[in-house]
């Protein structure tokens, strides 16, 4: 028996004994407003004990961020391990034990630009599911282009004084740290950008939360005022954010594609087709349906290998390309077909949005649908992604 198989096995008995029955099977849920506790941090409410537990036992051995060096608290796993592992998972169908942008995002940029203090201090707290963390990168009026914040960062002798505005801040009520994009230089645009971590529960920050159509509250403004940020907590270089915000940018993409868009119903698109739309002679009764489902549970299928294949190349190279545009933007517009065709499957029931007469998962899909709107929005809009595509990575070059 070959090491890997081993692993296989020791990991399937590992999961088959540790992975608590609730944290098993689909969920049910389509709330996007951030509330379940996998998101960890200072102000989880554990209601189910079961999903604490499970989180805890995944955190003890580093597989909540199996690839990240023992070190930091991570599983130290080899990539083909950390397949393996989410093989294992997927087929006892287990919950995440941890949704974290620490984990799919931060992390990796602070193994890659900070310093040994900083990896030793926030690296093993994102891993245990003990600090979540929001992005601070839009702004009103810097969104595609991200560069032209205005958020403004003093030097103050022993600290910086931050003054601003982001918006879009995805679950900042609910944060407790965030990484922000500041301006350190206003005589340069791109150069002048720094990036800092700072505590949410700092004099002078304010969180309030924006109402979408879905009728959920994801989403933030964030105010800052005199906000008193410790100069150890600026990563990188001074005026070298611009950088680290691109990485970041790239694992964001990457890990948005790879890990689908949050939220909507448990119902298959396939199932529900064949309960809602009936089946005729062991085919679905609709054939230009029945088609359009085919054509797009092929294209999904496709994604997924083309996803696996670039997280292998990704791996090979040290981290995410270009190539996560691509990705992020096939994703938003799967997502997106997938939940119109669900409610258009769903017929009558589809349009529900409270009410006896609508069970919780056609009122989900009503939601998901209009939530996955803003799929081509956050991560980088479809437009953005796109050019980078054109520049980056089929290298064509602006007329004027």
């Amino acid at each position: 028996m070959g090491t890997l198989d081993a692993f296989r096995l020791e990991t399937r008995a590992w999961l088959q004994e540790n992975c608590p029955p609730s944290m098993r099977g689909p969920d049910a849920g389509g709330a996007d407003d951030g509330d379940s506790p996998v998101w960890g941090g200072r102000r989880a409410k554990w209601t189910n004990p079961e999903a604490k537990l499970w989180l805890d036992r995944m955190a003890e051995r580093g597989w909540t961020a199996p690839g990240w060096p023992r070190e930091y608290g991570g599983g130290g796993l080899s990539p083909d391990e950390t397949r393996v592992l989410h093989q294992e998972l997927a087929r006892i169908e287990a919950r995440p034990a941890l949704m974290s942008f620490g984990v799919w995002m931060l992390g990796p940029v602070l193994m890659e630009y900070g310093n040994e203090e900083q990896k030793k201090e926030h690296l093993p707290k994102i891993v245990r599911g003990e600090i979540r963390w929001c992005q601070g990168y839009s702004e009103p009026g810097s969104g595609s282009d991200l560069a032209s914040l205005r958020t403004r960062s003093e030097d103050k002798g022993d600290h910086y004084l931050i003054n601003g505005q982001k918006i879009w801040t995805s679950y900042a009520n609910k944060a407790d740290w965030i990484f922000c994009l500041v301006r350190t230089d206003t005589s340069k645009k791109h150069e002048g950008i720094s990036f800092v971590l700072f505590d949410m529960t700092t004099p002078g920050v304010e969180a309030r939360p924006i109402q979408l159509i879905s009728g959920n509250s994801p989403f933030c403004e964030t105010f800052f005022t005199d906000v008193k940020v410790p100069k150890q907590n600026l990563v990188g270089r001074i005026n070298g954010g611009w950088e680290i915000a691109k990485r970041l940018l790239q694992y964001e993409r990457q890990n948005i594609s790879a890990g689908g868009f949050g939220g909507g119903s448990a119902y298959d698109l396939q199932d529900a087709a064949k309960d809602y739309v009936g089946l005729e002679n062991g085919k679905l009764a609709d054939a230009d349906l029945r088609a359009r489902i085919t054509a797009h549970k092929m294209e999904a299928r496709a994604f997924t290998l083309t996803v696996r294949r670039l997280e292998q190349e990704a791996k090979a190279a040290k981290g995410p390309s270009a190539a996560t545009s691509i990705i992020k933007y096939a994703a938003a517009k799967i997502n997106q077909d997938r939940t119109e065709l669900l409610v258009e499957t769903l017929g009558h029931q589809g349009l529900g949005w409270e009410g006896d007469g609508y069970q919780p998962d056609e009122i989900a899909a009503m939601r998901a649908m209009l939530r996955a709107k803003g799929n081509s929005i956050e991560g980088g809009t479809s437009e953005v992604n796109l050019n980078v595509v054109a520049k980056r990575v089929l290298g064509l070059l602006d007329h004027q």
